[in-house]
């Protein structure tokens, strides 16, 4: 180390090290072996090895498994309002550089570990940013990280309305902080209003950003819908998990024939109608609530064949590596059923949005429910998560998005 040390020391074990020297951030709880120094909840620990090697440094989370997170292993690194500034530029100029001009309306600026601000994520929305953090040394640093995201953003001739916190996330807890959410000093934002409307691939939607899932807009999917609409002319659509109706409405907008929407909260389908009708699609797109495990074998005991383009879209079925298998038969169970459903010729786009999902248990699934179904399948395209959600090679947890089109022959 070229500069003197003021931060205390976390001691860590062999598995730790050899962990952070292949590039992976996180140091957890029971990877510490001692201590040294003034540990403080969100401040900056040097991680060390047993043998007192220069590691990296990180924030320290007291109540949480991840006890460290790296920030940097640059022992000439300061961690001041300079250093994230400086942080939040690389990830803000490198969407900017990577994204097409329309496209920077709408997409995710900070992606936590994948640039180097773990724990923390910001998705634009037009003049709103919306955040979450989920590491308690990033919320202590809040104020500088708006701040500095404000001035930046400026810079690119973006004056910001407002942030939007959606702290309302249970992880939070975890780490030692209350859920919430709400608008970031309110007094500082005129219009408070939290639906706005944003652009992608050409088609328009209204975002609920204090109650739509998440940050209020999946925007991993981007390409993965354009891809789509680039499949469906004249095609007979069947939108599985629709949620706000994106899949279906990029569907119609390709020339989709028809296009039933499918999802099992009327709240979502409410609002995906209400797209379709902002789109001039309304017509084109009928919404049925309904729950897809029990449509897909109904749809199937009909004798026809009623759709020759299906998309399945799901949730989530696993957070978790202790339900992956569960997970792995709910994800047979509607690939089974959709590739039952389609006529030869026929085509799927089918995805996981699980990191513990990974590639190659998906698509042995795939192979497995292929299989029983009596079907093969022609890939065309295997796709992944929007390239403003990049993936660090090195920390596995970046990259979980995973999306396939094929044709059923």
């Amino acid at each position: 180390m070229k500069t003197k040390r003021d931060f205390p020391l976390v001691l860590v074990t062999k598995k730790a090290e050899t962990s952070i020297r292949r590039g992976h951030p996180w140091v957890y709880f029971d990877e510490i072996t001692d201590t040294f120094g003034t540990v403080e909840n969100g401040g900056i620990v040097d991680v060390v090895s047993g043998k007192g090697t220069y590691l990296g440094s990180g924030l320290y989370s007291a109540h949480s498994k991840i006890r460290v997170r790296l920030l940097s292993a640059n022992a000439n690194d300061k961690y001041d309002a300079a250093f994230f500034a400086r942080r939040l530029r690389y990830a803000v100029d490198c969407r900017r550089s990577i994204l097409p001009d329309d496209d920077f309306g709408a997409c995710r600026l900070v992606f936590g570990e994948a640039d180097g601000l773990p724990g923390l994520t910001v998705d634009r929305f037009g003049d709103v940013c919306v955040t979450q953090v989920l590491s308690y040394g990033m919320d202590m640093r809040r104020g500088l990280l708006y701040g500095a995201l404000r001035d930046i953003l400026s810079e690119y001739g973006v004056a910001l309305r407002g942030i939007y916190e959606r702290g309302d996330v249970a992880l939070r807890e975890q780490e030692g902080l209350q859920q919430y959410k709400g608008w970031y000093m309110p007094e500082t934002v005129a219009d408070k209003s939290t639906r706005t409307q944003i652009t992608e691939n050409g088609v328009r939607y209204l975002v609920d950003f204090e109650n739509g899932q998440k940050t209020g807009f999946f925007l991993d999917q981007k390409y993965n819908r354009l891809a789509v609409a680039q499949m469906a002319k004249g095609r007979r659509v069947l939108d599985c998990f629709t949620h706000t109706g994106s899949f279906a409405l990029n569907a119609a907008m390709g020339g989709a024939a028809h296009v039933t929407a499918v999802d099992v909260s009327q709240t979502a389908l409410d609002c995906a109608a209400e797209n379709a009708a902002r789109n001039g699609l309304a017509d084109r797109i009928d919404f049925l609530c309904a729950d897809v495990f029990d449509l897909l074998p109904e749809l199937a005991a009909r004798g026809d064949k009623p759709y020759d383009f299906i998309i399945l879209d799901p949730p989530a079925f696993t957070k978790s590596r202790k339900t992956v298998h569960s997970a792995e038969r709910g994800y047979k169970e509607i690939n089974y059923r959709a590739m039952k459903l389609l006529p030869r010729g026929g085509y799927l786009a089918t995805c996981s949005c699980s990191h513990f999902m990974k590639a190659e248990l998906f698509e042995h699934m795939l192979r497995e429910a292929a299989f029983d179904a009596g079907v093969q399948l022609r890939q065309l395209e295997a796709r992944q998560q929007c390239r403003d959600h990049p993936i660090l090679w090195n920390v596995p947890e970046t990259d979980y998005l995973k999306f396939y089109l094929f044709q059923i022959v």
